[in-house]
């Protein structure tokens, strides 16, 4: 029977033993009594492979570990915020109060390789911000306990100050792991912003290169964050902030970096092999550079055929014209490189048309970013002003800076994802949905919080965020009322989305799962010899249900809906493609799961506790969805 149950994971993906299973599929020689062999490996890689002990690259105290840490799997989950949430059922905004490094390892099942643009804003290392202390044997029980989740004490964040010894040290422990999960969520085509200042950035360029890969460096871009032009005669001005940009693959970026450097002709134009094509232009796709006046249909001494009469006044086309030629574009992949941000150069009486892409359409060409079209921190204070009446953040990213660069990746991909784990006030957040509604995209965004405690005699404390997650929650419900009330709101028909669907990270609702990296094998088979219940008593069946679809690899903005089957009361996962029953009180009958596998859901999903130890029960329903070609999991 067992072969017909599928166990929901107890845990996110183990990525060491991932690597080697990798490394044994390349080549099984590698494997040795079940592990890799590393000196075959050496031996296979021949001249690719060092054998010096001495090599170039970042060390640190405390490196292994962190690597550790980026790699042991966790339990953890992220229970709904249903109160807290602004549109749950519509939106697919994300926003989730939790320590990052844990909340990036549950996000991996789902998100890996889909996020877009990553942006973020970590703490600088002034000797004044904190950095977290991650615990590697119990890192979701530090969090619970730190937040005040397990019991009444609760610990702050500490200041990592230049009199520590390992003050450099401590920040790149921190940033270290988070950065090799990051980089398992972007998209092939994906880049990474990450904002700062000269504390650390010697320290990250290096760091980067070894997560991202040297050979994925886009720029080091310098944003001018504080004008002070009566200050130029200093030395120390402290008033630039930089911008490190990556790839997650430099190679799928032809399209972006660069790509506005130098004016080229379609495609092949000149092939014979090319097929004789009529394209349909617009004015405003049209940059011309031959003189005013009237161009007479026919053809063109290019081989190029005008179908239309051409006034061009001001160097401006008065109306659409046909173009026939040898093109390898097609009218609507021409049509899609315009919306992406591409002119059509002409340049002379033959009417050979080109391409050119616009400086504003992709990543910026030069390291600076220009002050007059981002702004500066005032920019983001004056922001901050404007929809909570008080300065309760202190110098955040003014949302001109953001949509500037998100726009540079995703002018071509409006559905794009957008990831901050260092969420602060939630500027990423209000950067993209203005973006969005400004150009009638749908980008989405996960915002990833810690409840760091605002202090005690702050503004934001004053007005009643005892956390800066409740703030960052409140700035994008703020936001959204902004962008949506009277001249600002979107006059295209569309509806922007400004909600998003609040969790928070805890610990496994599941007893059998729930321990920590550090416990003995004889520690565990007690454990689990001891647990006759699946889940824990104050859990809810929301939360059992987010829970199981979060470790199975559904997306956090699934559609879920109830529904009431043969007496049944059913959780109903993507229009059908999964029912699930996690009702522990109400044992089913066989007839009436009988009635929802006829239903032909993909999976279906049932609480162990729901069978009351009834194995046959258990048995019969595994073999009834193995009949029915549907997958059967316990929970």
């Amino acid at each position: 029977m067992t072969e017909d149950v599928f166990e929901t994971p107890s845990s996110t993906p183990n990525f060491q033993t991932e690597l080697a299973m990798q490394l044994a599929s390349l080549d099984p020689e590698l494997v040795t009594d079940g592990k890799i062999d590393l000196t075959k490996l050496q031996e296979l890689l021949a001249e690719d492979a060092t054998e010096s002990a001495e090599r170039f690259g970042l060390f640190w105290p405390g490196k292994k570990q962190a690597l550790k840490i980026a790699q042991a799997p966790t339990v953890a989950t992220l229970k709904p915020d249903l109160d807290g949430s602004v549109n749950w059922e519509t939106t697919e905004n994300i926003f989730i109060e939790g320590e990052n490094l844990e909340a990036l390892k549950v996000l991996q099942k789902h998100y890996h390789g889909k996020v877009r643009v990553i942006y973020v804003d970590p703490p600088y290392n002034t000797g004044k911000d904190f950095v977290y202390k991650d615990n590697f044997k119990e890192s979701v029980y530090a969090y619970l306990e730190w937040s005040k989740q397990v019991n009444d004490e609760g610990h702050t964040l500490s200041s990592n100050t230049e009199t520590d010894g390992r003050y450099h040290s401590n920040w790149l422990n921190m940033m270290y792991p988070r950065l090799k999960l990051a980089r398992n969520l972007l998209s092939e085509n994906g880049v990474i912003f990450i904002s700062l200042d000269d504390h650390e950035i010697a320290n990250l360029r290096l760091l980067m290169d070894m997560v991202f890969g040297e050979a994925n460096f886009i720029e080091n871009y310098i944003w001018e964050s504080n004008f002070r032009p009566d200050n130029s005669s200093r030395i120390e001005r402290e008033n630039a902030q930089h911008v490190l940009c990556y790839a997650r693959n430099k190679s799928a970026l032809a399209a972006l970096v660069g790509a506005q450097k130098a004016t080229e002709g379609l495609p092949s134009l000149t092939k014979s092999s090319m097929k004789i094509s009529t394209l349909r232009l617009d004015p405003d796709w049209l940059e011309l550079q031959l003189p005013d006046g009237l161009y007479i249909k026919g053809e063109r001494d290019s081989g190029y055929v005008l179908e239309d009469d051409v006034t061009i006044l001001n160097g401006k086309a008065q109306a659409s014209f046909s173009l026939t030629g040898r093109v390898i574009w097609s009218q609507q992949y021409l049509e899609d490189q315009v919306a992406a941000g591409t002119k059509i150069v002409i340049k002379s009486a033959s009417f050979v048309p080109y391409s050119k892409k616009l400086e504003t359409s992709a990543l910026a060409p030069t390291t600076l970013i220009p002050r007059d079209a981002v702004g500066d921190v005032l920019a983001g204070n004056a922001e901050i002003m404007n929809l909570f009446g008080k300065p309760v953040f202190n110098h955040p990213k003014p949302t001109s800076l953001l949509k500037y660069l998100i726009n540079s990746v995703t002018f071509d991909d409006k559905n794009a994802l957008v990831l901050d784990f260092f969420a602060g006030s939630s500027s990423t957040a209000h950067a993209v949905m203005s973006l969005n509604n400004e150009d009638q995209g749908s980008r989405k965004f996960i915002m990833i919080q810690i409840p760091e405690p605002t202090p005690g005699d702050s503004v934001a404390r004053e007005l009643g965020f005892e956390t800066i997650a409740n703030l960052s929650s409140e700035r994008i419900i703020l936001a959204g009322r902004s962008l949506t009330a009277g001249d600002a709101a979107l006059d295209m028909g569309q509806t922007l989305d400004t909600g998003f669907r609040r969790y928070r990270l805890s610990d496994t609702n599941f007893k059998k799962w729930k321990t920590d990296s550090s416990v003995t094998l004889e520690t565990l088979e007690a454990k689990l010899f001891d647990v006759r219940d699946s889940a824990i008593d104050s859990a809810t069946s929301e939360d059992l249900l987010w829970e199981i679809l979060l470790k199975q690899g559904y997306s956090l903005s699934t559609a879920v809906e109830r529904q009431r089957i043969a007496n049944l009361d059913l959780y109903s996962v993507g229009n059908g493609l999964l029912f699930a029953y996690l009702d522990e009180q109400v044992k089913p009958t066989l007839d009436a799961i009988r009635e929802v596998v006829s239903l032909a859901p993909a999976r279906f999903v049932i609480l162990e506790d729901a069978f009351k130890g009834d194995d046959e029960l258990k048995t019969n329903v595994a073999q009834l969805c193995k009949s029915n070609g549907v997958e059967f999991r316990a929970a």
